[in-house]
């Protein structure tokens, strides 16, 4: 298929994934929270069983989770993202070579990673499928963090992307759609990791029942200035370890750099 065709195919497959499917995979919470006049929000999540390195190690490897169908080449296995501030969510689109036809390989940039906490949260920016022609801004982040299930531990994985700007879409239909293959890609990456059914998707616990060490009450991050809709399911992040452990008391605390609770704590709360 040449790239023509597959970002034909691409742009089909992503209005018919997110209306005709609405995403009805196993446990993945999907939905649309926020919409306005040029932009929307959804958010998506799935719980694995994996801790949260080797929820990491396969996040960072799209070539082995993201469907090849939302690609422009046809093929996931040519998709790389480098882990790192500035790092390429990229696709190489592979030379032709043909009896009748020569091209050169090209490429094409789905996003750009701007924050990277191994094993916490991923941030990056850009317009994905469609929106990619368009003067928007989308930022998708994927927030882990270990939860109690049955049986003992998961990983939480939250699937966000904010998109603003203007689009020559209608923001109901695109929301969904979009919303759909965000939804898809999470369930390729739930599937490679074993999906399991996490605490948002039981009956609620009874008052008093015993809570795991890493659930214990912490101070209350300060709330960030984000929409409202955005508290109404928010996120566990794991705090990196204190820079100064260790420290003598006679030494001044050097001053160290926000925790993974303070660049996130607009997806955190220690009680969900």
């Amino acid at each position: 298929m040449t790239h023509v065709r597959a970002a034909a195919t691409l742009r089909a497959a992503l209005f018919a994934a997110g209306l005709a499917l609405g995403f009805a995979a196993g446990p993945l919470r999907a939905e649309v929270i926020q919409t306005s006049d040029n932009g929307f929000i959804t958010r998506d999540v799935a719980y694995v069983d994996a801790d949260l390195k080797q929820t990491w190690l396969a996040l960072i490897n799209p070539a082995g989770w993201w469907s090849s169908q939302h690609t422009w080449s046809a093929d996931a296995a040519n998709l790389r993202l480098t882990p790192q501030a500035g790092g390429c969510f990229c696709e190489k689109i592979p030379e032709v070579d043909e009896p009748d036809r020569f091209t050169l390989e090209g490429s094409v940039e789905h996003m750009r990673v701007i924050q990277a906490y191994p094993e916490s949260a991923l941030r990056l920016v850009g317009g994905l499928g469609p929106l990619q022609s368009e003067p928007v801004n989308g930022v998708l982040t994927i927030a882990l963090s270990t939860v109690d299930v049955e049986g003992g531990t998961a990983t939480r994985i939250v699937w966000e992307y904010n998109v603003g700007g203007s689009m020559r879409y209608e923001i109901p239909v695109i929301s969904k759609a979009v919303d759909g293959v965000m939804s898809q890609q999470l369930e390729g990456l739930a599937q490679k990791l074993g999906k399991v059914v996490g605490p948002s998707d039981q009956p609620d616990t009874a008052p008093g029942a015993a809570q795991s060490d890493t659930s214990a009450p912490t101070p209350a991050p300060t709330p960030a200035p984000t929409p409202d809709a955005l508290a109404e399911d928010p996120v566990v992040i794991e705090a990196e370890a204190t820079l100064n452990e260790g420290a003598g008391d006679e030494v001044e605390p050097k001053r160290k750099g926000p925790t993974v609770e303070e660049a996130f704590d607009d997806l955190i709360d220690p009680d969900r």
